[in-house]
C-alpha cells in the first residue's frame, strides 16, 4: 500500500473551561483524514498490530463499548482514525503518569472532517501530547519506524516544567474535594483558591496569610535560635562566624562536635554534621558559605532528625529521618554501589520522587566520604559500611508517635516565629518521649515546608496535609459548598445582555455587595467602568474573578466564547439564558441549524450550583426546555401571563416566575402573586426604555439572588443606564 498522507490538523482549541463537552479543561482539535476517510482501522494491514505493539495498554480502554478490550475490539471491527488518535493520546498520557480517561471523536458536516477533543489540564502538554500522538499514529499506519521511549520522556519533560509541583498540587486537589475553585496565577505554583474577595492565595506551601516578617524570621536561622531560646524553647548553642579560623575557634568554645551550616539556607544545602576535626570544620565552612548570607557554627546534637508540619497552630504530620549508607562487599567500587542505591524507586529527580539521588560529586557527599577515607572509585571491604549522608532524608512517617509535650514544642514554636504553615526541623533521640527529657532541640523553623515527605512516605501512613491547609484557609464543614466562592452570575444569549449585566450589576452593588461586572459593554465595578472594550469573554471574566475587591461578579458570554474558550468560571450561582439567536454567525463551528444552539447554550444551565438558579425565557420554547438540565431552582420570565410553559410550573408552590399581566410586571411564587408596579414606571432614570423581556430577565436574575422586590424597584428606577 502507498504512503498515506498526513492526517491534517486544521484547528486547536484550548478550551479552559466548562464547555459543550465537559466541565474541565480539554484540547479541540479539527482534524481532515483526506484519504483516511475511506480506510477504517481493518481496512489498514499491520495497523492494528503495531499499536497494540507499541501500546499494549490499550487494551485496557474500554470505548464505547463499556467493558475491558473495548477499543481493540473497535480497532478490528473498524474504527476511523481521528477515533484511533484520540486513544493513542490518550494512552501517551497514561503512560507519561498523567492519568486522562476522557475522549470523544464526532463527525462534522463536511466529509472526512472531525473534532477530537481530551482532557489534559495544561495546554502545552496537550499540545506536545497532540503531536507526539499523531506522529506515533502516521507510523503506525505507514509501517515507519516511532521512538516511543522518546516521545514519553518529552511528554514527561513538560509535564515536570509546567505542572503544579506536588506540595501546590496536594493542596489544589484538597481544594478540590471541597468544591473550591482554583486559577492558576503563573506559570509556577502561585494558585488563587477561590474567586474574588472570597479567594485565598497560596505559592507551594506558603499562603496569603503568611507573614512576610514571619518568613523574613525564619530564613534567618540565628534570629530564630535566639527567639525560641527566650521563650524557652530549647535549641543548640551556636554562633555565626566570618571565616574558617573562627570557625574552629568556635567549635572549640562550643564543645566539639559541632555542626556548620549557612545562616538562611533551605533544603540541607551546605549542612555538615558531627564534625571533630579541625580539617573538616574548616572545610565545612567553605561548603556552607555559598549556601547564605553567613555561616553558623552550632553544638552537635545526638539523635535523629524529624520534621514536623504545624498548620494554623496544630500539628498535623511528622516523619523520621534516616542517613543513607552503603555497605562494602569487597568487589564493587562506591561508585557502582550508588549506583545500586539509586535504582531504588523512591528516588528520582523530579518532584514527586520522595527521595533525590545520591550524588557522588555533590560537595557535601565528597566531604562525607573524605572524612572516612574513601574516594569514589575507592572498594570498601566486605561488610564495611559507608556514610553517604546525614540528614535531608525525611522518609518515615511517625505523626502517630509524637509526644504531646513535642507537638507543644513544635507549635510554640511556630507562634513565636509566627507563621500559619511551619515545618520544624528537630533533633530527637525518640520522638515519643518529652523533649527535655532527652536533650532534643529544635534546629530551625522553614516556611513555605515541602510537603512530599508527609504525601509519599517511604514508610507509614501518608497523611491529608494539603486538605490541612485548606481547612486552615477556609475553616468550616466539608459539606459546605460556599467556600471560597462569591455570587457569580453567568448571563449567555444576545438580547440586550450588556444592558441586563449592568442592571444586575447595579442592583447587587445596592444590595451591599462590591460588585463586578463583566459585558459587552466594558467592566465594571461599583458601576464605573474600567475597561471599555468588550470583555464578555473568557479574558474578561478572569480578570473579574481574581479581583480580589469583587464580592459578587455577572458575567456576560456568548456562544462563540462558550465554542472557542468555555467559561472561565466552574460553576455559578445564577445562569441566565436569554434567547437562542445567532447560529447564522457561527457556521465556521459547524452550526448549521438553531437546534445546534442548544448543545452550546446549555453549558450555562449545565454549570449552575445545585443551591442556585436558573433563569430561563419561558417564551421561547427550545430556552424553556433547558429547565430539565438545571441542577437548581428554576425561575421562568415572560411576556405573557398565561404562557403554558409558566402555568404548569407554578402548580409547585415555591416554583417561582416573573410575568407581565397587562402593564403590570408580577413576581409569582406558586399561585401567590405580588406586583412589582406597573412597567411605565420601571425604568430607569437615565430615560433608557429598555426591551420589556430584557427588563424581565434582569428583574428574574436579581430575585433569583433573593434581592428585595423593594430593593429591585428602587434600584429600576434609580440605574442611570447610558448605552455604551
Amino acid at each position: 500500500m502507498a504512503k498515506i498522507d498526513d492526517i491534517q490538523l486544521l484547528r486547536i482549541n484550548y478550551l479552559r473551561g466548562p464547555s459543550v463537552w465537559t466541565y474541565r479543561p480539554i484540547l479541540e482539535v479539527w482534524l481532515n483524514l483526506g484519504a483516511l476517510e475511506d480506510y477504517p482501522s481493518n481496512l489498514l494491514p499491520g495497523l492494528n498490530e503495531r499499536l497494540t505493539a507499541w501500546l499494549p495498554d490499550l487494551v485496557e480502554h474500554h470505548c464505547g463499548v463499556g467493558e475491558r478490550g473495548g477499543f481493540i475490539q473497535r480497532l478490528k471491527e473498524g474504527t476511523w482514525c481521528g477515533h484511533i488518535l484520540e486513544h493513542v493520546i490518550i494512552e501517551l498520557l497514561n503512560l507519561a503518569g498523567l492519568p486522562a480517561e476522557f475522549g470523544q471523536t464526532r463527525e462534522i458536516s463536511q466529509r472526512g472532517v472531525y473534532r477530537m477533543v481530551f482532557r489534559c489540564p495544561e495546554e502545552t502538554v496537550a499540545r506536545v501530547a497532540l503531536a507526539q500522538g499523531h506522529r506515533l499514529l502516521m507510523a503506525a499506519i505507514n509501517d515507519e519506524p516511532f521512538d516511543l521511549k522518546a516521545a514519553i520522556a518529552l511528554l514527561k519533560t513538560e509535564i515536570n516544567d509546567r505542572y503544579l509541583g506536588p506540595s501546590t498540587g496536594s493542596i489544589v486537589d484538597a481544594a478540590g474535594e471541597r468544591r473550591i475553585p482554583h486559577i492558576r496565577l503563573n506559570d509556577g505554583n502561585l494558585v488563587q483558591l477561590g474567586y474574588g474577595a472570597a479567594q485565598r492565595r497560596i505559592w507551594t506551601a506558603e499562603s496569603d496569610q503568611t507573614s512576610a516578617i514571619a518568613e523574613g524570621i525564619a530564613q534567618d536561622k540565628d534570629l530564630t535560635k535566639r527567639l525560641l531560646a527566650s521563650c524557652g524553647v530549647p535549641v543548640p548553642e551556636g554562633q555565626i562566624v566570618q571565616n574558617a579560623d573562627e570557625a574552629w575557634e568556635v567549635a572549640q568554645e562550643i564543645g566539639l562536635p559541632v555542626t556548620v551550616k549557612p545562616s538562611d539556607g533551605n533544603h540541607a544545602r551546605g549542612v555538615t554534621l558531627d564534625l571533630h576535626h579541625e580539617d573538616d570544620v574548616k572545610a565545612a565552612f567553605a561548603l556552607a558559605q555559598p549556601e547564605g548570607s553567613d555561616v553558623i557554627v552550632e553544638r552537635f546534637i545526638q539523635g535523629t532528625e524529624h520534621r514536623l508540619l504545624v498548620v494554623g497552630g496544630k500539628l498535623v504530620a511528622a516523619a523520621r529521618g534516616e542517613t543513607v549508607s552503603v555497605a562494602g562487599n569487597g568487589r564493587a567500587t562506591l561508585r557502582e554501589l550508588v549506583a545500586v542505591v539509586n535504582q531504588d524507586p523512591r528516588r528520582g529527580p523530579e518532584q514527586e520522587y520522595p527521595l533525590d539521588w545520591i550524588k557522588l560529586e555533590a560537595p557535601a557527599v565528597q566531604l562525607e566520604l573524605k572524612r572516612q577515607g574513601y574516594t569514589p572509585d575507592a572498594v570498601p571491604g566486605h561488610g564495611e559500611t559507608v556514610l553517604l549522608q546525614r540528614n535531608g532524608n525525611m522518609a518515615n512517617d511517625c505523626t502517630d508517635e509524637v509526644h504531646p509535650d513535642v507537638a507543644h514544642m513544635a507549635q510554640l514554636a511556630a507562634k513565636i516565629v509566627g507563621l500559619d504553615i511551619a515545618g520544624m526541623d528537630m533533633i530527637l533521640q525518640d520522638v515519643s518521649k518529652p523533649m527535655h527529657e532527652q536533650g532534643g532541640a529544635i534546629l530551625e523553623v522553614n516556611a513555605g515546608p515541602g510537603l512530599l515527605m508527609h504525601l509519599k512516605p517511604t514508610s507509614g501512613a501518608p497523611r491529608p496535609v494539603g486538605q490541612a491547609i485548606v481547612e486552615h484557609l477556609f475553616p468550616g464543614s466539608a459539606e459546605e459548598s460556599g467556600a471560597g466562592r462569591i455570587p457569580v452570575v453567568g448571563l449567555s444569549g444576545t438580547r440586550e445582555n450588556g444592558f441586563i449585566a449592568r442592571l444586575v450589576g447595579w442592583l447587587l452593588q445596592l444590595s451591599g455587595k462590591h460588585t463586578g461586572v463583566a459585558s459587552s459593554e466594558g467592566m465594571y465595578l461599583n458601576n464605573r467602568r474600567t475597561q471599555a472594550t468588550n470583555t464578555a469573554n473568557w479574558a474578561g471574566a478572569h480578570r473579574l474573578l481574581t479581583n480580589r475587591l469583587a464580592e459578587a461578579a455577572v458575567i456576560q458570554t456568548t456562544a462563540r466564547s462558550i465554542l472557542e474558550e468555555g467559561l472561565a468560571y466552574d460553576r455559578c450561582l445564577v445562569g441566565l439564558v436569554t434567547d437562542m439567536d445567532g447560529h447564522a454567525t457561527l457556521g465556521d463551528h459547524d452550526i448549521q441549524a438553531p437546534e445546534q444552539m442548544t448543545r452550546v447554550l446549555r453549558t450555562q444551565i449545565d454549570v449552575v450550583l445545585s443551591e442556585g438558579c436558573g433563569v430561563l425565557n419561558a417564551d421561547l420554547e427550545q430556552v424553556a426546555d433547558l429547565a430539565r438540565l438545571c441542577d437548581g431552582e428554576v425561575i421562568f420570565y415572560s411576556l405573557q401571563a398565561d404562557n403554558a410553559t409558566v402555568q404548569e410550573h407554578r402548580t409547585g408552590h415555591d416554583h417561582r416566575a416573573v410575568l407581565l399581566r397587562g402593564d403590570d410586571v408580577v413576581l409569582a411564587t406558586g399561585p401567590v402573586e405580588r406586583s412589582l408596579g406597573p412597567l411605565a414606571q420601571l425604568r430607569p432614570a437615565s430615560g433608557f426604555t429598555p426591551d420589556t423581556a430584557a427588563l424581565l430577565a434582569a428583574i428574574a436574575t436579581a430575585w433569583a439572588l433573593d434581592i428585595t422586590p423593594d430593593l429591585i424597584a428602587a434600584g429600576i428606577k434609580t440605574f442611570d443606564y447610558q448605552p455604551a
